[in-house]
């Protein structure tokens, strides 16, 4: 729960008094490796923060699009908005602590909570810039370029997610990834 509540507490946007009221308001899931914590073809409905673990963001081909790393949170937006079922899964590649929130419920609190509205475009437009950041060194280079970006940017998701979630991400063949790995050991 301190993990949560820290990260409420970017940029100092919200009193501590709603910082509690927001963190007692999400539940706990410790889940397994494999759990799907937002299905394919429904309507996403939740805010997820991973206090621990990391999940994947992947579409129905088993493509990993994105990790969603601990401290952070992740909303589907678009379907969540559009009210249209997800096209891409959330799936647990590590065994994981997560704090959910139904949208509802956080939507209700933008009444009473005078910041927090400022505080979720705030983190919505974080999360954004980050991704074309990353689509940035994705989409340029070879995939040992890549792969040290990759690690350099994030060491943590490197040890501890399978090598068939990173060469998907690097788009690469787990073979050309384990190629790398040995060329720079």
């Amino acid at each position: 729960m301190e993990k949560l509540k820290a990260a409420l507490s970017f940029g100092g946007l919200l009193a501590a008094s709603d910082i509690d009221l927001l963190a007692a308001s999400f539940k706990l899931r410790e889940v397994k490796a494999g759990t799907y914590i937002e299905e394919l073809h429904e309507v996403a409905s939740e805010i997820l923060f991973v206090e621990s673990g990391v999940g994947v963001d992947a579409s129905g081909n088993d493509i990993t699009k994105h990790f969603i790393k601990e401290h952070q949170f992740f909303a589907n937006l678009e379907s969540y908005y559009t009210k249209q079922p997800a096209t891409e899964a959330i799936q647990t590649v590590i065994a994981s602590k997560i704090y959910t929130i139904a949208f509802s419920a956080f939507e209700r609190y933008f009444q009473s909570i005078p910041n927090l509205y400022v505080y979720f475009k705030t983190l919505s437009e974080a999360s954004l810039l980050q991704k074309i950041k990353d689509n940035d060194f994705l989409n340029y280079g070879d995939a040992k370029t890549k792969y040290l970006e990759l690690l350099r940017r994030y060491p943590a998701i490197v040890q501890q997610v399978p090598q068939q979630y990173i060469a998907s991400y690097l788009k690469i063949t787990p073979q050309s990834l384990s190629r790398i790995r040995r060329e720079l050991a």
